[in-house]
């Protein structure tokens, strides 16, 4: 009884023990970095203080600038060059360089860059948002969420899980080689290459970079042309803190420009990873061909968001409005096809009208909107050409938000949120990705309609099921083509980095986040080596040997028989028949030429 009494007291002790050094603040150094020239204090210049009009047709590589301005004031921010092919290489050749010290890097240092990275952003998420929202034209309550959050979510689960994903990992060596040891070995794969959209303009380069450059590799990512005046910042705090752990600030590198730009980096790098378009998805594929480096895509959405007739409808409602509206169509995982069940349709769509007619739309910054501005005018366009579609072919509005007060210059970067009914699949709405805040309302009878709506798109990369049974949620959910689902609640996975994230169809595939998306950025190098060396190696058997026996066919098939045979009795017959020709083989000829000759003396 004293031995167990003993025990008790010293597990107490080390669980208070912990529990006293989980209160003691861990030393992380603090990091400065000049946000000076991104801060609006209304003191800019002249120069940088005008409305901008961008051009109607796409910019080109040779205008040699990437122009940004607020999208929800058209307010000018300033360019970035639009880097060459010869300027790409260099960047990429800088962080090669670099990479190679930081190979040799300790998981002790890696968790300190990643430390002293989550104290920077939570000390400063206001700033952090506000940069996403002028860039972007986000609400900053959107961008705390989807950038600041899912960035902070990944940081924890590296620092708790990084290491123990990159360690050396043993396997079964199966019956031929019980006297091997194997194991599985995560190196450095080099330099990363990473195209990023928009939408996310903080999170789409800390994602990419986080997983690369835990797991020993340089970076090089290429913003949008649309998002590089804050991708530009941003890379200033990844590097301040390399600078401050002792690594080289070349290691990570953002590169600002068009298509020119992103083709050199597809072909100079290790291993892209792209998320974007399905279309320049196929590009990047296309160009990462000619140099045979891996890729990852994570390409368009079309994510199905089905409702039973047994849910609670108020829960349901509010999920919706979330999945469809967050960042004014900037949620690359936004729900765009809702099902509803016949029996609740008409309950559904007149609560979801009700909300959204409450909703306000304006300058993100200028006052309490619940949303801001479409990033691009183009993207704008592009909602009211989809909208136009199903109304041409016999869908109906039924609510839209209402606008507060607009810059007069900006008025078309704004798009209300929109509730459609009436629509089915042959409208290009239930097709093609709209990234924006649509929502179209379609019903259904049955589960097994559910599923087959839900699997009718190219699309596959999320999904939605909610039902108050959790079993039927399940077994819906279970039967659709996505690379991720949510059971009653909508897009949580990515807030599980543990969890891989990407998609099927023309949604992509290949996986960031998650023990899967981490290993992705390594070379995974499978080596075997003697369990007992020097005692015990690999010696062919005799008949095996060069100049192989008469029998060696014969005494393969025995030995394979006796080492994968199902009955055991097939085993030992063959084993047998193995002891049996080794034998033979050890056991020296008769020379019958001395028999002879001793004959011949005879006679």
């Amino acid at each position: 009884m004293a031995f167990w009494w003993t025990l008790l007291v010293i597990g107490f002790a080390y669980a208070i023990c912990r529990l006293l050094l989980m209160l003691i603040p861990p030393n992380v150094p603090s990091i400065e970095v000049d946000a000076s020239d991104v801060m609006d204090d209304g003191n800019q210049t002249q120069e940088n203080s005008y409305i901008y009009i961008p051009p109607r047709v796409r910019t080109q590589q040779q205008d040699k600038r990437v122009q940004c301005y607020e999208p929800a004031t058209m307010k000018y921010l300033g360019y970035f060059p639009a880097l060459s092919r010869d300027e790409v290489n260099d960047r990429v050749a800088s962080a090669r360089k670099a990479q190679k010290e930081w190979a040799k890097s300790s998981f002790k240092q890696r968790r300190l860059l990643l430390r002293i990275l989550l104290k920077y952003i939570i000390e400063h998420q206001e700033l952090i948002c506000e940069i996403s929202s002028r860039d972007t034209g986000k609400t900053i309550v959107d961008a705390n969420m989807g950038e600041i959050m899912a960035t902070c979510e990944k940081i924890t689960w590296l620092l708790s899980e990084g290491e123990k994903w990159l360690k050396p990992e043993s396997r079964s060596c199966g019956r031929a080689t019980l006297h091997k040891k194997a194991r599985v070995e995560f190196h450095p794969l080099g330099v990363i290459g990473a195209i990023v959209p928009w939408n996310y303009p903080f999170h789409n380069i800390f994602n990419p970079v986080l997983a690369a450059v835990f797991a020993g590799n340089g970076i090089v990512v290429k913003v949008s042309e649309h998002a590089s005046w804050s991708g530009c910042f941003y890379v200033r705090i990844i590097q301040a803190a390399l600078a401050a752990v002792g690594a080289p600030e070349s290691l990570v590198d953002v590169i600002t420009g068009f298509a020119e730009t992103g083709e050199a980096l597809v072909s100079s790098v290790d291993k892209m990873i792209f998320v974007g378009s399905t279309g320049v998805g196929r590009m990047i594929m296309k160009s990462a061909a000619e140099t045979l480096i891996p890729v990852t895509l994570e390409l368009g959405g079309k994510d199905a968001f089905i409702v039973c007739e047994d849910v609670d409808l108020d829960h349901v409602v509010n999920v919706a409005l979330r999945a469809s509206i967050t960042s004014s169509g900037h949620n690359c995982t936004g729900a765009e096809r809702f099902y509803v069940h016949k029996n609740i349709y008409s309950s559904f769509v007149d609560k979801i009208s009700e909300r959204v007619k409450a909703i306000t739309v304006g300058p993100p910054l200028a006052g309490k909107y619940d949303m801001g501005a479409i990033c691009t005018q183009e993207q704008s366009e592009k909602l009211q050409s989809l909208v136009n579609d199903a109304l041409d072919r016999g869908a109906k509005i039924v609510a839209r938000g209402t606008f507060g007060h607009l810059p007069e210059g900006a008025v078309d970067q704004y798009f209300p949120p929109t509730v459609i009914v009436d629509v089915n699949h042959t409208m290009k709405l239930m097709q093609e990705e709209a990234f924006g805040p649509i929502l179209p309302i379609m019903k259904f009878s049955t589960d097994d309609e559910a599923v087959r709506l839900a699997n009718d798109s190219r699309f596959g990369l999320g999904c939605a099921v909610f039902s108050g049974s959790q079993r039927r949620a399940k077994n819906i959910a279970s039967q659709i083509r996505s690379g991720s689902v949510a059971i009653n609640d909508f897009a949580t996975n990515y807030l599980c980095q543990s969890l891989p994230f990407g998609g099927v169809k023309e949604s992509g595939f290949g996986r960031f986040a998650g023990v899967e998306g981490l290993r992705a950025c390594c070379l995974v190098k499978a080596v075997v080596e003697d369990r007992w060396w020097p005692y015990i190696q690999t010696k062919h058997p005799k008949p095996l040997t060069y100049p192989v026996a008469d029998n060696a066919f014969e005494f393969q098939m025995s030995l394979v028989e006796a080492t994968y045979g199902l009955n055991i009795w097939d085993r030992l017959r063959a084993l047998v028949n193995v002891l049996k020709m080794l034998s033979e083989q050890n056991t020296p000829a008769k020379d019958n030429s001395a028999v002879d000759d001793g004959s011949k003396r005879a006679d």
